[in-house]
């Protein structure tokens, strides 16, 4: 499905589709929708790889959502496909691994832009998002908070 004219897409892959990219997307789909503009967005997630296709988000996924008073994800953990790259306007990575694996599995003609996710948070300590499975709970929180700040400062780009 291509996109349709005034909608902005935004795709958000980690490497399993569990945690970080189910978390972006929860955050983002609620940020778009308080700011009034959810209907231009479509949002989703997907792995890099194929280990936990089929599965819902890891539990302290969710758990952390919820601690943000954010709703529970309910998505199936999927691969990036080809014509993800087509689809989506943004594709968002959120470690080095990631970018190289979408950067090598992009289509020469491609207009997607592939974002470091980290590049756009506001706490410039780090702009990798390191993978929190299967835990602690800091690291949930630690993936949490830079999602938040990244996805937030991305949004504003569009006011």
């Amino acid at each position: 499905m291509a996109n349709v004219v005034g909608t902005k897409s935004a795709l958000f892959v980690c490497l399993g589709n569990i945690c970080r990219s189910v978390m972006a997307e929860q955050i983002f789909r609620e940020l778009v929708v308080e700011k009034g503009v959810a209907d231009v967005w479509k949002i989703d997630s997907a792995a890099t790889s194929t280990w936990e296709i089929g599965n819902s988000p890891y539990e302290l996924t969710n758990a952390t959502l919820k601690k943000h008073n954010r709703q529970n994800s309910s998505h199936i953990a999927r691969q990036i496909t080809t014509q993800d790259y087509y689809n989506f306007n943004y594709i968002f990575g959120f470690d080095e691994d990631n970018m190289r694996q979408l950067n090598r599995r992009k289509p020469k003609d491609s207009n997607s832009e592939l974002i470091l996710l980290g590049d756009l948070d506001t706490d410039k300590s780090t702009n990798i998002i390191i993978d929190p499975y299967p835990g602690p709970v800091q690291a949930f929180e630690t993936a949490y908070e830079q999602c938040d700040r990244s996805c937030k400062a991305f949004l504003d780009q569009f006011k």
